[in-house]
C-alpha cells in the first residue's frame, strides 16, 4: 500500500490544544460493525466480567530544554533517550546544526555535543542527564500543540496510573489520559482485571511515514517490558473466551511484540514491530485509542486492526462530527475486524 492511502483531511481547529476539565468526559466513538457516539465513561458498558484491560504505565520525562550555544545562538534540546556514562541521545533545533565539540549551556549546566547518530546528537553531561531534565525541563508537548507547556500539563499530560520509577518516555501514552481513578475502580468492580506493560515512548511516534510504499518504512525502535505474568493473564483471558482490551497503540505494540513467534515467556528489549494492513493480531481484541495524524504509522496500526475501509469511514465521520483530535482529543473504542 501507498503512504498516500493513509492521508485524510484534518482541519486545524479540530486539533485539541488543551485537555477537557474532566478526563473521562471526552467523547468516545465506538466501532463494532457500526458506529456509536458515546462519552468516554460509557466505556464501562463494553466490559464484561473476566475481561482484561492492559495499560502502559510509563512516565513522561520533562524532556524539552531551551539553551544556548557557546557562540550565543539559541537551541532547543529534545531528549530521545538517556544513555550510559552520563550521555543522552537528543534532537537539537537550532539556526545551524551544532558541530561535534560544540559547547551548549542548558541554564547553568554545561554539556558538549560529542557525536551524531542519523538525525540525533549525543550530548555528554557531567551528571545524570535525567537529573538535569527533571530540574529544568519542560513538558514535551507534541509539535502539533501550538502553545508553550503550562503547569496543568504536568498533571494532564500523564496517566493516573503512571509509575514514576519508570520515567523513560518523551511522549505520553495518550489513550490512557481519559481514565480517572473513579473509572478504573468501576472497571475493576465489574470483575475486569488490569495488567500493566511498560513501553518507553520515543519522539519517533510523531514522525510521519515519508516513503511512498509503507513496507519500505524504517519504523522507530522502542524499549518495552512485558512480564511472563502478563502473558499468562492474556492467555487465560482468551482461553476463557473473554476480551483483551489494550489502551493505546503503545500497549498494543508491546503486547503484540511479546506474542510474536508464540512466545510465552514475556519480552524485555527493543522492538521494531511495524503493524500495518495485513498484520494478524495475536493478543489484542479491542483497542482504546485516540485519533491519529494523517500518514502516521499509528494510523496504519488502526487500519490493520479494523480494516482499511472501516478506518477511512471512521475518520471521515469523526471529522464530520467535529471530534477533537490527537493527544488531548477524544477517543475511540474499536473491535478487531475479522475477515
Amino acid at each position: 500500500m501507498k503512504t498516500s492511502d493513509f492521508n485524510y483531511y484534518l482541519p486545524e481547529e479540530l486539533i485539541a490544544n488543551y485537555p477537557l476539565d474532566n478526563r473521562s468526559s471526552s467523547r468516545l466513538l465506538v466501532f463494532a460493525k457500526e458506529i456509536e457516539h458515546k462519552i468516554f465513561k460509557d466505556v464501562l458498558d463494553y466490559f464484561e466480567e473476566g475481561d482484561l484491560l492492559v495499560v502502559n504505565n510509563t512516565s513522561v520525562i520533562p524532556a524539552r530544554i531551551y539553551g544556548n550555544k557557546e557562540s550565543g545562538g539559541s537551541v532547543e534540546v529534545m531528549l530521545e533517550r538517556v544513555m550510559e556514562n552520563n550521555k543522552a541521545l537528543v534532537q537539537i533545533r537550532s539556526g545551524r546544526s551544532p558541530k561535534i565539540g560544540t559547547i551548549i549551556f542548558l541554564d547553568s549546566y554545561k554539556v558538549q555535543c560529542i557525536s551524531r547518530q542519523d538525525n540525533f546528537f549525543i550530548l555528554q553531561f557531567d551528571r545524570s542527564p535525567l537529573d538535569v531534565f527533571n530540574k529544568i525541563g519542560h513538558v514535551p508537548l507534541p509539535p502539533y500543540i501550538k502553545r508553550p507547556d503550562e503547569d496543568l500539563d504536568k498533571d494532564r499530560y500523564a496517566t493516573v496510573y503512571e509509575n514514576k520509577e519508570l520515567q523513560e518516555s518523551v511522549a505520553a501514552p495518550t489513550a490512557g489520559l481519559h481514565f480517572d481513578n473513579d473509572l478504573l475502580d468501576a472497571i475493576t468492580k465489574l470483575g475486569v482485571k488490569i495488567a500493566t506493560v511498560n513501553l518507553s515512548v520515543g519522539a519517533g511516534t510523531f514522525q510521519p511515514v515519508k516513503v511512498d510504499n509503507i513496507q519500505d518504512h524504517d519504523i522507530h525502535s522502542e524499549y518495552l517490558e512485558v512480564s511472563p505474568e502478563v502473558v499468562d493473564m492474556v492467555m487465560a483471558t482468551k482461553e476463557a473466551d473473554k476480551k483483551v482490551f489494550s489502551v493505546g497503540t503503545t500497549a498494543t505494540r508491546a503486547l503484540e511484540t511479546a506474542f510474536m513467534d508464540n512466545n510465552e515467556k514475556g519480552f524485555k528489549g527493543y522492538t521494531k514491530l511495524f503493524i500495518y494492513p495485513g498484520y494478524k493480531f495475536k493478543a489484542v481484541d479491542r483497542l482504546i485509542t485516540n485519533f491519529h495524524l494523517p500518514k502516521s504509522s499509528l494510523l496504519m496500526l488502526v487500519s490493520a486492526f479494523i480494516g482499511y475501509d472501516n478506518m477511512k469511514h471512521i475518520y471521515e465521520t469523526a471529522v464530520d462530527e467535529r471530534y477533537r483530535f490527537l493527544s488531548y482529543g477524544d477517543a475511540m473504542l474499536l473491535e478487531k475486524y475479522e475477515i
